[in-house]
């Protein structure tokens, strides 16, 4: 009686197991016939002053990237430009939150921080501002004044190259600061810091800030042919095993498209930045984070985007770089389960929770050290893992 019982049970399984296919490809069999507790809990330590010392953040040997130099001289070349200024979503927004608010501009002294090719002062100018200063360290300043000059507002743009927190204006104040800083996973570069510096030097105190909020979001995904491409790949390439290297690509997020399909939770808002009173010491942090899964499925991680707002005007604008909306050239950010044969088995209802701790990798600033929690309990799995990831 009790073998048939058995036999019923692996039945049982197999069936439920089959039941559980991506739309994009392989078909994930697990079998929990009791049920598993899988833990780190000695990793689970979440105090910023020490989540992440001794938890070998990735740091592949051979590759450093620690210079200012690098990093602006990336922004010189033009395709870097090309490909912002060709992203619809990105520049309408920023075009569309100026121009049609020019009783906002009107008559303003404004600064663009970090203007690129300066379109975006341009945009303030159109839109009636008394002059704008564009600040630039790249290279690529040169040329901003080259199209400034060719639009006829070179009595209205001035462009000044240097860094934001050495150069001086011409002026002591502003009325409204403009910038694109966004990177991906939103924080990735660094370059809030620089406009947070910027806000409490030259802002008049009842100045505006374009952007004035931004917003992180995270969800659960399944997509198995993403994993497939993504690590699979390692263990057989060209007749050559190099699966050893897998432990490392688990640690390094993936900035990619993510079909919505494979979204497999709710959304959770788990971290709100309001920029006229954020300080530069608040975004390292670490939030909460709960969502619940939608259907019976597999969960292989966690998929970070972002939401920006300009409030200001008659009709409030937002870009965001969600899934569910169209493409832009920040894609999503998308953190997996370092685990091959533990995927999360996960029904319609479940609570996926845990921690999400953000930091300034300490050798790299433009670098980020992310740590994830990922908390389950159902009636499989007991789940209680933390991974170390590093955005570079």
């Amino acid at each position: 009686m009790e073998k048939k019982k058995d036999k019923q049970e692996i039945k049982d399984s197999q069936r439920q197991n089959q039941q559980y296919k991506n739309s994009r490809g392989t078909n994930l069999k697990i079998k929990y016939l009791e049920k598993k507790i899988i833990r780190n809990e000695q990793d689970n330590n979440f105090n910023l002053q020490t989540c992440f010392k001794h938890q070998n953040i990735p740091q592949i040997e051979g590759y450093e990237r620690n210079s200012e130099d690098y990093y602006y001289d990336s922004y010189s070349h033009f395709n870097i430009h090309e490909e912002m200024l060709k992203d619809k979503v990105r520049t309408r927004c920023y075009m569309n939150s100026i121009i049609k608010n020019k009783h906002l501009f009107e008559n303003k002294i404004v600064l663009d921080i970090g203007c690129g090719t300066g379109i975006l002062s341009i945009f303030a100018a159109q839109a009636g501002a008394k002059h704008v200063y564009g600040v630039e360290n790249a290279n690529i300043a040169k040329h901003a004044r080259k199209i400034i000059e060719k639009n006829n507002l070179n009595h209205k743009i001035t462009i000044i190259q240097g860094k934001i927190e050495e150069v001086e204006l011409p002026v002591q104040k502003v009325d409204i600061i403009i910038s694109e800083w966004i990177g991906y996973f939103l924080l990735y570069e660094s370059m809030l810091d620089c406009i947070l510096d910027a806000r409490d030097k030259y802002l008049n105190q009842n100045g505006l800030m374009f952007p004035d909020k931004a917003i992180m979001c995270v969800s659960s995904f399944q997509d198995d042919s993403l994993y497939e491409q993504r690590f699979n790949f390692w263990n057989n390439v060209y007749n050559v095993d190099m699966s050893c290297i897998k432990q490392w690509v688990f640690k390094e997020p993936l900035v990619e498209i993510i079909e919505e399909q494979c979204i497999n939770s709710s959304q959770c808002d788990f971290k709100e930045f309001d920029l006229y009173t954020v300080k530069k010491s608040d975004l390292d942090f670490v939030s909460n984070y709960s969502i619940n899964i939608r259907n019976d499925s597999f969960v292989q991680g966690l998929v970070v985007w972002w939401e920006v707002h300009f409030q200001h005007g008659h009709t409030p604008l937002k870009i965001s770089s969600s899934p569910f909306n169209t493409v832009t050239h920040w894609k999503q950010t998308i953190f997996f389960i370092n685990e091959e044969k533990n995927f999360l088995q996960v029904f319609k209802g479940n609570i996926l929770k845990g921690k999400i701790a953000v930091q300034k990798n300490e050798n790299n600033i433009r670098d980020l050290d992310i740590k994830i929690q990922f908390k389950l309990n159902n009636q499989y799995i007991e789940y209680d893992k933390s991974f170390v990831y590093k955005l570079n």
